[in-house]
This record gives C-alpha cells, sequence and structure tokens, in this order.
C-alpha cells in the first residue's frame, strides 16, 4: 500500500516544512508497528521548491489471516483462498487509514510545537493513491472528494493491459490536488473516504467509531452532499451506529446554520450525555462474573490465587455470603498494593477477621490453601511459562483440591477486535501465552479428568458470534463425593 503527499514551497515558505507538519524529518526513513503490519515513512525529494512524503504499509498477511481467523474481506466464511491471494497488501482500505492515524496522529489533529503558527496555514497538496479500491466507480471518486475542494483525477485501472476488452477493474489511481486545504483536513479526508470507497473495513466496528468518524468529519462531514452514503459505509452498514452518527451530525449541521452552539440547540444533550450508560469495563464484567460463579457454587470461604492489587477480594467483601477471603500473591509489591486499597490499617474488626492476604507461590504446594470452598485463578495462568503450568495444576487441583475452582483467561481469538493492538502481539507485555478456546477447553478438560473435577465453560464480555468472548472463564466442580467429602 503506497500514497504520496506532495507540496511546493518558496524560500519564504520552503516545501520542507511538511517535515515539521507530519513530526517526520525528511533526512530519516522511519518505521512504526501498526494493526497490520509496518509503516514506513520516507522523503522521495525535499527541496525547498518541492517536497514529497511517502507512507508505504507493509501487510503482514499471514498474521491478518490468523487475526481474522480465516474471514475473506468483508467477513466472507467461503472465502478460504482469498485468505492468502488478496489485494489487502496492495490496494488502499480501511489499513492504509489506521496506519495514517497511528504514524500522523498529530498532524491530523493540527498540532505542531515546535512550529504551531503552520498547521493553519493552507498550502499547494497533492495526494496520490496508485492503487485504490472503488465501490462506485470513478463517479463516486468525484463526489466524494470535489465538494471538499479537491481537483480529483481519477483513472480506472483496466483488468489486464493486454487484454482490453476484459474491461476496467474496480481499482482506480488517485491523484487530488488543492492550494485551499491545510494538511490536517486533507489527511482527515483520507481517513475517512478511504475506507468508505473500499467499503469494506477489516476490523471490528464498535460504538467509539461513531466518535472517531465525527472527529475526522469536523468542519466539513456534516454539510457533505454524500453525508448519508459516508456515515453508512464508514461504520459498515451498522444502523443503529449509522443513525445515532446522523442524528448528531444533524445537531452540528442546525448549530452551524444557527451560529449557536449544539448545547443550545438540544439542551438534553448534556442531560443525556450525563446519564448516558457507558460500556461496563471488561475487568468489572469479569469480577461480576467471577462472583456470580461463586454464589452458585455456595461458597463461603474463598481463595483468590493471584490477587494481584486485591481487586477482587475488595469486591468480595462487599458479599456477606463470602465469611472467608483470602489473597494470595508472589509479589509483595502486589500485596502492599492491595493492603493499602482494602484499608487493611483501617478496618473493622469484624471485617478484618474475614480477609487476609500472605505472600505464595503457585508453583508450589501450600498447606494452607488446603480447607477452602473456592479458589479463582483470575488471568494468572497466561503469567507462567507453560512448562509451569503442571506444577500449578498440582499445587491448585490436587494438593489443595477446594470443592470449586474459577480460571479465567484472555481468548486469544477475540484479539482481532481490537484495532490498537498490533498483529501477533499478546494484550499484556507479561503474558507468556494467550489460548484460543479450543486450546483453553483441551487445558481445562485434561486437568478436570486428571484431578476427578467436571468442567463447564462460560463467556465473559461480549460472545462474538465469529471470535467468542474476550475472556473465557472454567468452572471446575469436585465430582467425587469422596473427594468432595474429605474436601
Amino acid at each position: 500500500m503506497f500514497l504520496t503527499i506532495t507540496t511546493t514551497g518558496t524560500p519564504e515558505r520552503p516545501a520542507t516544512d511538511l517535515g515539521y507538519l507530519l513530526h517526520k524529518h525528511p533526512d530519516n526513513a522511519q518505521a512504526f508497528s501498526t494493526s497490520y503490519g509496518t509503516a514506513h515513512v520516507l522523503y522521495p525529494e525535499a527541496e525547498a521548491g518541492r517536497c514529497t512524503a511517502a507512507l508505504l504499509l507493509e501487510v503482514d498477511a499471514v498474521a491478518l489471516v490468523r487475526r481474522g481467523k480465516g474471514k475473506g474481506r468483508g467477513g466472507a466464511p467461503d472465502a478460504a483462498l482469498a485468505q492468502y491471494v488478496n489485494d489487502r497488501p496492495y490496494a488502499a482500505s480501511s489499513l492504509l487509514a489506521v496506519a495514517l492515524s497511528r504514524v500522523f496522529s498529530s498532524a491530523m489533529k493540527g498540532v505542531c510545537n515546535a512550529r504551531p503558527e503552520l498547521p493553519g496555514q493552507a498550502r499547494a497538496l497533492r495526494v496520490e493513491v496508485p492503487a485504490l479500491p472503488a465501490r462506485g466507480g470513478p463517479a463516486l471518486v468525484r463526489k466524494l472528494f470535489e465538494p471538499l475542494g479537491w481537483t480529483v483525477t481519477v483513472e480506472p485501472v483496466p483488468l489486464d493491459t493486454e487484454f482490453p476488452d476484459w474491461g476496467d477493474s474496480r481499482y482506480v489511481r488517485l491523484v487530488l490536488e488543492s492550494d485551499t486545504l491545510t494538511l490536517a483536513e486533507a489527511l482527515r479526508h483520507l481517513y475517512v473516504l478511504l475506507p468508505v470507497l473500499d467499503d469494506a473495513k477489516h476490523y471490528w466496528v464498535a460504538p467509539d467509531e461513531v466518535d472517531k468518524l465525527l472527529r475526522a468529519g469536523e468542519g466539513w462531514l456534516p454539510g457533505h452532499p454524500e453525508q448519508r452514503l459516508i456515515t453508512s459505509r464508514y461504520l459498515s452498514r451498522r444502523w443503529a451506529l449509522t443513525r445515532q452518527a446522523t442524528e448528531r451530525l444533524e445537531l452540528v449541521r442546525l448549530a452551524e446554520t444557527d451560529d449557536s452552539e449544539v448545547e443550545e440547540i438540544d439542551n438534553a444533550v448534556e442531560a443525556e450525555t450525563e446519564g448516558e450508560e457507558k460500556p461496563t469495563p471488561l475487568a468489572v464484567r469479569r469480577r461480576e462474573a467471577i462472583v456470580a460463579a461463586l454464589r452458585q457454587s455456595g461458597a463461603a470461604r474463598v481463595l483468590d490465587l493471584g490477587c494481584g492489587q486485591g481487586q477482587l477480594v475488595q469486591t468480595l467483601l462487599k458479599d456477606p455470603a463470602f465469611t472467608e477471603i483470602v489473597g494470595v500473591d508472589v509479589s509483595m509489591r502486589a500485596l502492599t498494593i492491595a493492603s493499602r486499597r482494602l484499608k487493611l490499617d483501617r478496618m473493622g474488626e469484624r471485617q478484618a477477621s474475614r480477609v487476609q492476604l500472605f505472600q505464595g507461590s503457585l508453583a508450589y504446594t501450600d498447606v494452607r490453601l488446603k480447607g477452602y470452598d473456592a479458589a479463582v485463578l483470575s488471568e494468572v495462568i497466561e503469567h507462567l511459562d507453560l512448562p509451569r503450568l503442571p506444577a500449578l495444576e498440582y499445587a491448585v487441583f490436587g494438593s489443595a483440591r477446594p470443592r470449586t475452582v474459577l480460571v479465567t483467561t484472555p481468548n486469544v481469538e477475540y484479539n482481532v477486535r481490537w484495532e490498537s493492538l498490533p498483529a501477533g502481539h499478546v494484550r499484556h507485555g507479561d503474558h507468556r501465552f494467550e489460548w484460543t478456546r479450543a486450546e483453553f477447553r483441551a487445558w481445562a478438560e485434561a486437568v478436570a479428568e486428571r484431578h476427578g473435577y467436571g468442567v463447564a465453560f462460560e463467556p465473559v464480555g461480549p460472545d462474538d458470534p465469529e471470535v467468542g468472548p474476550p475472556t473465557q472463564m472454567a468452572v471446575f466442580t469436585l465430582t467425587s463425593p469422596k473427594e468432595a467429602k474429605a474436601a
């Protein structure tokens, strides 16, 4: 994927000011990690009279397939060959838009601390995109860019130059020219309209995409004649998000027409925003799922193994059904923070009698862990090297043997839904592995069989029909009556 931005200048306003605006020095070739590959920024020419910055995006096709779990362009489940033979490494798409946002974020916001006068200056700009998928053809390309002040040159790319009778492909070569726009405006136009023309986003369209669209569309989208098409395509035709964006854009348009603020046009906006339900963080959902499973098991005396900074212990203390809560962690620093969080030094005697924290390693058996109703390993196993898992398994299931064990761990398949997570990366720097649902199920079932437990699996967080939930939870229950009685 390739895009160039060219500007011309004079000795008083040299073209090399482009380096200040992009926050990328013309003498350096730089590389940046993005969600789907590596973005390179380089300058083929950098003179006072003319300067060109190039953005080259190398897509990691294998990582893209792994993150998409076999889905082709547009999510077609039968596109097996399209996983490997496709246009994604070559044609501008939402992947390039993500790279623009990642690499030129300050330029898109119009920020230049070194030369604060530059971002507000219009300049002669020429943008070239050699290969752009355009669903709607050259006519739609003109409808999208010309109302924004661009002079548009768009050339259809033939399917095969050797066989002109085959006609044109759905790709075009695009050249945009203007001397009335700022660089920030140009980048925001590209950020929105490249995926609109491609009409296929390669990542999950979450509710926060509405905010991204409105930020990038500020000043031009509310009055654009193709606003509805842009909004619908950018949000992957998710009608609820499209309706939300359209309503907010209409408020902006009315406010601009009336020369007033949005809040003055609709004085209920602030109240609705204050009362609007925000998405529940995944960590909170995880604790809620754990507490619900513990209540269902009837547990009263609970171990939080790998308690970290004590968030779950704090939650359990609020429920009087849990009469004894023990937090265990190998890190004394984490236990110190947990103690401060719980305010142990100021806790009343009755409440203090319900909780204790102590240091311990889950790689070794510990007699202090025996005799409890339930044990929780929340986001713990992925922090261990795989060869050490059998030791943890025996310490918990073979030695301590609580009646119920809850284990949560990330579902690596869900990682594709986070646009900001680079391809092939785990969610946390200390994670030694992250399992698919099948891998986690196989491990849990083998552990249960070896130690006399039954196991059931529950999703935690939104259960995506394609990639499952963000967190997976296994609920182990001691099945042998003799073992249960002994425990």
